[in-house]
């Protein structure tokens, strides 16, 4: 089980926070209510997501003063503990990326120097400001409208519908098509948070004298390219496109990798 351990933390995480926004819907509970966009802790801390907002704010529409706190919170939250933690701690369609990628490597379709040749991963990027100039054209939080992440919490809340394609597609992408292919490469919600926490304190942080090069980190990370220094120097993951997930921490055999507050004085 040792290296599964933040694998299965994240999992309890995942689940646990689909289950109290499921109970809050079918039995009224007020521990977590709302959306991923908007939501309401113990029932009067606010919490909003600070892409949602500011397409939001884009599209024309004014906010209360308690979702702007609540986008404060967050985005406060995520630049201390590492802003794309959000995409394997709490995104409910990692649950789906995740799989797809680990079938993929089961079946040995991984050609990822063919993806790279007509998919960037600054992509997402283009699409976060895409979708925020959209926003103010028509008047409505462009992404919200198709967001797989929405559409994965009301399914699993209210059933799934027409919905359920957005997701079949996603997994089948992620399979078939480009290696981490949704998050590593399209989702904008991922390249705001890959913003937000580009200074963050919790960091992987690399072992240069323990690594054995096995590259076993490389195969199972999301994020590959922000593992540069492996087998090549002892410092932290400065990238803030790191989801965090510790997925490399479990699987290194050497004891090389670990998480570690950022030493700044440094």
């Amino acid at each position: 089980m040792k290296n599964m351990k933040y694998l299965l933390l994240r999992r309890v995480t995942q689940f646990t926070i689909l289950f109290l926004y499921f109970g809050a819907n079918a039995y009224g509970w007020h521990m977590l209510e709302g959306t991923f966009g908007s939501s309401r802790l113990f029932g009067f801390i606010p919490l909003a997501d600070p892409y949602t907002t500011v397409q939001v704010l884009a599209s024309g529409f004014v906010l209360g003063a308690d979702v702007l706190l609540g986008a404060l919170i967050i985005t406060i939250f995520y630049m201390v503990v590492g802003g794309r933690a959000f995409c394997s701690w709490v995104c409910p369609i990692n649950l789906v990326t995740d799989l797809a990628n680990w079938l993929r490597r089961k079946l040995k379709l991984d050609r990822e120097e063919v993806n790279y040749r007509f998919l960037k991963r600054r992509t997402r990027y283009w699409i976060m400001v895409l979708g925020i100039i959209v926003s103010a054209i028509v008047g409505i939080s462009a992404f919200e409208v198709f967001s797989p992440i929405t559409i994965m919490q009301r399914g699993i809340i209210f059933g799934f519908g027409a919905g359920i394609s957005v997701i079949i597609a996603i997994f089948l992408f992620d399979l078939f098509g480009v290696k981490n292919g949704w998050c590593g490469h399209l989702c904008p919600l991922g390249a705001a948070y890959s913003l937000i926490g580009s200074k963050s304190l919790i960091r992987v942080e690399h072992n240069h004298e323990n690594c054995t090069n096995c590259m076993g980190c490389k195969v199972v990370c999301p994020e590959n390219q922000v593992l540069h220094m492996i087998n090549k120097s002892s410092i932290s993951v400065t990238d803030g496109e790191c989801t965090n997930c510790g997925r490399c921490i479990d699987v290194c055999n050497d004891d090389a990798l670990e998480f570690s507050i950022r030493k700044f004085l440094k």
